[in-house]
């Protein structure tokens, strides 16, 4: 038995549930992998988890719980029928929970080789925005060069995965951020335009850029702009949702009860004789409700472990905090004011 750690909730609530702890990993299961972690991803869905408010996280587990979607480290030991991994081998893989520890068990089937072209940091990073992403934009989305998209969040985890998954099929991308600060790492990220909805008035640019309307637009904004994204969509376009971050607090840790039922209210339901009529569509993307999905999950990671190793994708910039400071690190990510990804080192 190894004495582990790992960030504990036991019941919903503000940054004070998040609740650091011993606990005991035995020996990995016959098809296991024993990971000693390096590094965890940390995203915005974690602090949903802790407000009670993530639906798979009540569904497919319940709490007690351990928010974290993806971890890097070094492989410990493997079970008697696991033949792809040793002893010693630096991997990155994908949690259905459970990321934010020491260490971790996990099938084998979910654990990848770390590419030597991104650190620990880098490839923790990766898993979870840019499956996310990499769903929306090839299977749900269907990319073509040429077409013209606006991606919410351009700066943030997911927002910089579709840019550059989107440059490289050939698509100009708009990108929105929400300060001036962040029009950099937007650029960067494979954005032809970038719009400061901060300093600028968002759709009168957007409706400059693209007179016609968007092919498909990303909006992890919820009400705030879903309205507005479904009516810049050019014939034919495609609005992806992937978030309600508008509806949610900043800075304060628990949500504000009166303030989500309005804007659950208000939230947009999209007729489908008008989404026919102007032949536009809506859909929508929960990763942790493809994790029964094995091996699209498993096509999805290696075909983007594959361009990473090209050099044809790049990590988003990445900032850590210690295990223990779990709590920060979500208060960062709630505030708005990130970039990139966060990541806890144990």
């Amino acid at each position: 038995m190894i004495q582990a750690r790992r960030i504990r909730i036991d019941r919903p609530g503000n940054y004070n549930v998040l609740r650091l702890e011993p606990f005991a990993v035995g020996s990995p299961g016959t098809d296991q992998v024993l990971i000693e972690v390096v590094a965890a991803g940390v995203n915005y869905a974690d602090g949903i988890i802790r407000m009670g408010l993530y639906e798979s996280a009540k569904t497919l587990h319940g709490y007690p719980i351990t928010p974290g979607f993806e971890v890097s480290g070094r492989v410990l030991e493997v079970g008697a029928a696991v033949t792809r991994f040793k002893a010693g081998d630096e991997v990155v893989a994908l949690t259905l929970f459970d990321g934010y520890s020491s260490h971790l068990l996990l099938e084998h089937d979910r654990v990848f080789a770390r590419p030597a072209c991104l650190s620990f940091d880098q490839a923790a990073a990766v898993p979870t925005v840019f499956l996310t992403a990499w769903f929306m934009v090839h299977e749900l989305a269907s990319a073509r060069a040429g077409e013209r998209w606006l991606v919410h969040s351009a700066a943030g985890g997911v927002g910089g995965a579709l840019a550059q998954l989107g440059r490289l099929a050939g698509c100009a991308v708009t990108g929105v951020v929400g300060h001036a600060d962040k029009a950099g790492v937007a650029r960067a990220a494979g954005c032809t335009h970038v719009i400061d909805k901060a300093g600028e008035d968002l759709w009168r640019r957007a409706e400059a850029i693209a007179p016609g309307g968007f092919d498909a637009i990303f909006d992890a904004n919820g009400v705030s702009t879903l309205g507005q994204s479904y009516r810049h969509l050019a014939p034919a376009g495609r609005l992806c949702i992937f978030g309600f971050a508008s509806m949610l607090p900043r800075g304060r840790g628990v949500p504000q009860w009166p303030k989500l039922a309005w804007d659950w209210l208000r939230t947009p339901r999209f007729n489908p004789l008008d989404m026919t009529r102007r032949n536009r569509s809506v859909i929508a993307c929960n990763l942790s409700f493809l994790s029964a999905q094995g091996p699209r999950l498993i096509r999805g990671m290696e075909w983007l472990l594959a361009r990473f190793a090209s050099g044809e994708l790049a990590p988003p910039p990445v900032t850590a905090y210690a295990l223990g400071d779990a709590a920060r690190a979500q208060a960062a990510i709630e505030s708005g004011r990130t970039v990139g990804k966060l990541i806890l080192h144990p």
